[in-house]
């Protein structure tokens, strides 16, 4: 670039000089001329001795101005010449800087493959319940921020790179706090990121690495920290359009884990696209161990997640797991804790206790504006000899049958584009042995589809006129919502204690007893402040 300049400015200085000749030749002409002319005119015998005047000064005046001109080119071209000095000088040092341009470009390039997105969420809730005798339990405010940073890097063509940090927090703590009759599970790796029982800290949310194409076919392997929370329809309630996970909401569970997927297009219009994917993950790793003596076992997961359809808006999806060696309870990131709860909680050491299997599929729609989902699933427990769902005071021992549990979940939200507002109701009903996989529930307490009972939920999203999009992820919202509970039955989400119904006295007495005092119902308000950027 700069010997271009260099080379431009010189054949500049050439014209120029050709300019400066030929103008010296024409004075040179114009002053013979002059010269001649009286001699002309004197020949001529006749001629206007004034006229002769006339023309001598108007000679003498283009004369004056054609030495202007070579004055001002002159000095142009000594400038030009200077100036050709100073870029002769600095072509080298140019030459330098673009090779030192061509070294960082390479590394802007790797830089600019990385995408970074994010979102961050504050959030309001009043929490208030009741307890089967008689006790007021409430929280007239807590509030929680949330950030969580997203990456996504592609290394080759077809193996690309997903991750996401996130930090989730209580205002004015750092640690655990007041949790009266304890509705907030301790931290572990099933609710890590989920629960805002932890510091401020950034733990990894998500980090998964994706081959896809292999063999030029459909078909990809994922390797890694799983997207397994919020699941569909989740993604209703909260605001967002797309899906957020592969699981369906009832397996809302934190894991490491890997898949093995195919897709294809069904061929016909109002069928869309499919996809069948081999699930494996882990859930309790019971470290290495003296092989004398019982033996705790690890706690996986394995199953198939089937999209049986998704054209549009219009999604169907089922999905079926084992979760083998179930264990009584993990291990807590608090030393203290994680040492001691099985004394406090009269679980005793930890043990593995059989297998649950579970199913549960989701079909959502949208029609003009109004978003619709139904969902339903079941789950068994499968007991060894250390049984599921056991009562201390029953003289048989451990509970070893196997015990069915179901869900209903159904919700409907109405989009008012205009004026940018969403209206949402949900239901959700689970039985007495129901079991929802769900320790990474986005409750700020209990976890909602893990109630055996009912659930009643109201929400308004207003979609906040913010101005331009700036980013393609870029969404700004306010959620407001109400939620009230009812229990039937003791221990949702729990499957260690029986499932005592909480209408039935013996029951209740049983409860007393152990020295529980569950709560029967509770009301929950939420506002959240949510951008996405």
């Amino acid at each position: 670039m700069g010997e271009g300049v260099v080379a431009q400015a010189r054949q500049g200085i050439l014209f120029l000089k050709r300019e400066e000749s030929m103008v010296k030749k024409l004075s040179v002409l114009a002053l013979a001329g002059m010269l001649a002319m009286p001699a002309a005119t004197m020949a001529s015998g006749g001629a206007n001795v004034e006229e002769l005047e006339r023309k001598i000064e108007e000679l003498s005046r283009q004369l004056n101005e054609v030495k202007e001109v070579l004055a001002a080119q002159s000095a142009q071209s000594k400038a030009l010449a200077e100036n050709v000095k100073t870029l002769d000088a600095n072509v080298e040092g140019m030459g330098e800087d673009l090779e030192d341009m061509d070294e960082r470009s390479e590394s802007w390039d790797l830089a600019s493959r990385f995408n970074l997105y994010g979102d961050f969420r504050a959030r309001y809730d009043y929490y208030k319940a009741d307890t089967i005798f008689g006790r007021d339990v409430e929280n007239d405010s807590i509030l929680s921020n949330r950030f969580r940073l997203n990456m996504r890097v592609k290394a080759t063509e077809n193996v690309e790179f997903k991750g996401r940090l996130a930090m989730y927090k209580t205002w004015g703590n750092q640690s655990a706090f007041t949790n009266e009759g304890n509705p907030m599970y301790p931290l572990f790796d099933g609710n890590v990121t989920r629960s805002p029982v932890g510091s401020s800290a950034l733990y990894v949310d998500r980090a998964f690495v994706n081959w896809n194409n292999i063999g030029g076919l459909p078909m990809w392997f994922s390797v890694g920290r799983r997207p397994t929370t919020n699941g569909p329809p989740a993604e209703v309630r909260l605001g967002l359009d797309e899906r957020q996970a592969t699981p369906m909401a009832f397996m809302d569970w934190p894991f490491d884990g890997l898949s093995l997927g195919y897709a294809w297009n069904w061929g016909a219009e109002a069928m869309g696209d499919s996809r069948l994917r081999f699930c494996y993950g882990r859930g309790f790793e019971a470290g290495l161990q003296d092989e004398i003596g019982d033996v705790l076992d690890d706690m996986d997961f394995a199953g198939f997640s089937w999209d049986i359809m998704k054209k549009g808006h219009r999604f169907a999806y089922i999905q079926t797991f084992l979760a083998m060696d179930v264990i009584n309870y993990p291990n807590f990131q608090d030393p203290i804790i994680n040492a001691n709860f099985g004394e406090m909680s009269g679980m005793g050491p930890r043990t593995n206790l059989g297998d649950i299997w579970h199913t549960s599929a989701v079909f959502k729609d949208k029609i003009a504006g109004w978003n619709y989902f139904l969902s339903g699933g079941w789950s068994q427990t499968r007991p060894d000899d250390g049984g599921f769902f056991n009562d201390p005071f029953d003289p048989t021992g451990p509970n070893k049958d196997n015990e069915d549990g179901y869900s209903v979940y159904v919700g409907v939200r109405y989009d008012l584009d205009p004026a940018g507002l969403k209206f949402g109701a949900e239901f959700n009903y689970g039985s007495q042995y129901w079991l929802a996989m769900a320790p990474g529930h986005d409750e700020i307490y209990q976890s909602k589809l893990s109630t055996r009972g009912q659930v009643y939920e109201l929400y308004t999203i207003w979609d906040l006129p913010t101005g331009e999009a700036i980013s393609k992820y870029a969404k700004t919202f306010i959620r407001l919502g109400y939620q009230h509970y009812e229990y039937d039955y003791f221990g949702s989400g729990d499957w260690n204690l029986t499932a005592y119904d909480l209408d039935n006295q013996v029951d209740r007495g049983k409860l007393g007893m152990m020295g529980q005092d569950p709560v029967e119902s509770a009301d929950q308000v939420y506002l959240t402040f949510e951008a996405f950027f």
